[in-house]
């Protein structure tokens, strides 16, 4: 465990709004991202994520501009992912505003990606945004039960997750943004088995995301080995704050920063 723990609301965008469903589907509104980037650093959040939850699925580039003016309204570490398929990607978003970029699909398809976006700007640059599930009954089993998913949950790749996380961090991957696509929507609570089997296999921190519905779901979470926890619709819509997430991490003995 880290020595303080960070709490990061995610910005799923979509068309220039922030939208939440579950497993990226069903989307509905939940803001502009440019006003909530400015409440959630107002807020106290440590860094924000920000992703463009259609990128890869729809062929399409982030939107570099609205890159910018999330940087230009917050002073706490930004990390932004969403179609990023090569080094050229994350120089722009880097240009844009960016502290670090988040890559899935285009890393799945071509690992070597992850160590030439490291070799160029740094290990800490670079986030590998792993979108697990258990495998789905008649699918090709894992070592881990778990297997990786692209295109925002849209496909299974049949490799296992455990595995991959592994892997990432040698090429580079200075940080694992790790979501449950079981866990998403439901509110019940992170994913610790997923959480637990990721720690085992890799030093870099580790980012636990899907499932967040109350405050008292954080903390095992980071019992469990991550170093940051990620929520989104919660904040969104104000179920509660990041502050209340931060005063109930304390009351577990949980340093925050």
């Amino acid at each position: 465990m880290a020595v303080s723990v960070r709490v990061i609301p995610c910005l799923d965008v979509d068309a220039g709004r922030v939208v939440k469903g579950v497993n990226f589907t069903g989307l509905r509104d939940a803001g502009d991202p440019v006003e909530l980037a400015r409440r959630y650093g107002a807020e106290g959040a440590d860094e924000l994520t920000f992703l463009d939850v259609t990128a890869s699925s729809g062929d399409r580039e982030t939107t570099f501009e609205m890159v910018g003016q999330c940087a230009e309204q917050v002073f706490i570490p930004l990390t932004v992912g969403g179609g990023v398929r090569s080094a050229s990607d994350v120089d722009r978003l880097l240009r844009a505003g960016a502290d670090k970029v988040g890559v899935n699909t285009a890393a799945v398809a071509r690992p070597e990606l992850l160590a030439e976006i490291a070799d160029r700007f740094g290990n800490q640059v670079l986030v590998l945004s792993l979108d697990a599930r258990r495998v789905p009954a008649g699918g090709r089993p894992t070592p881990s039960g778990f297997e990786v998913t692209t295109h925002g949950g849209r496909q299974g790749t049949g490799i296992d997750a455990i595995e991959w996380t592994a892997r990432a961090a040698e090429l580079g991957a200075g940080e694992i943004l790790l979501n449950s696509m079981d866990a998403d929507g439901t509110k019940a609570g992170f994913d610790l088995e997923l959480i637990s089997a990721a720690r085992a296999v890799v030093d870099v921190p580790l980012i636990a995301s899907g499932g967040a519905g109350a405050v008292e779901h954080f903390a095992p979470a980071v019992r469990a080995g991550a170093d940051a926890v990620l929520a989104a619709s919660v904040f969104h819509f104000g179920e509660f704050t990041v502050g209340e997430v931060k005063g109930a991490l304390r009351a577990d003995g949980i340093e925050v920063r």
